[in-house]
């Protein structure tokens, strides 16, 4: 299973395939991108992530650490944010959606804290994904 549609290392797409792939999802990619830039002071650019399983992703750094990478499929789209162990224990006193509670459940565990591959299917994952940004960069969300 691919996390996104352009898996092609040699053939960079332009940020406009990627809308062109989002379909009917284009509107909460753009809702929590325009989030991310009024938020944080995040670098934005097209990369080629990992391989082939990955593929090219709209990735958003703050001082050259991944804040979160998107990666377009066909009407559809998947977040990686990448949590250290003491943020994936935070996220049990919060209330998360069933989508990213499962994400988090069923991400494999590594030294440096679990990459959370979400599947971002409504505007609840949305709001779920600005809440472990915000955890992620040490903003506490309100509660």
């Amino acid at each position: 299973m691919a996390f996104g549609i352009f898996t092609d290392k040699k053939y960079q797409p332009a940020i406009a395939e990627f809308y062109r792939m989002l379909g009917s999802k284009l509107s909460i990619w753009e809702e929590l991108i325009k989030f991310i830039h009024e938020k944080y002071p995040a670098q934005e650019d097209i990369k080629f992530m990992y391989g082939q399983k990955y593929g090219w992703a709209l990735r958003f750094r703050i001082k050259d650490k991944l804040l979160v990478a998107l990666y377009p499929l066909k009407n559809d789209f998947t977040a990686q944010i990448i949590l250290n162990t003491g943020a994936i224990q935070q996220t049990q006193k919060m209330k998360l959606g069933k989508n990213v509670q499962q994400t988090i459940e069923h991400a494999k565990p590594y030294p440096e804290g679990r990459w959370l591959f979400i599947p971002v299917r409504s505007k609840k994952d949305i709001r779920d994904i600005q809440q472990l940004l915000d955890l992620r960069t040490g903003i506490h969300w309100a509660k």
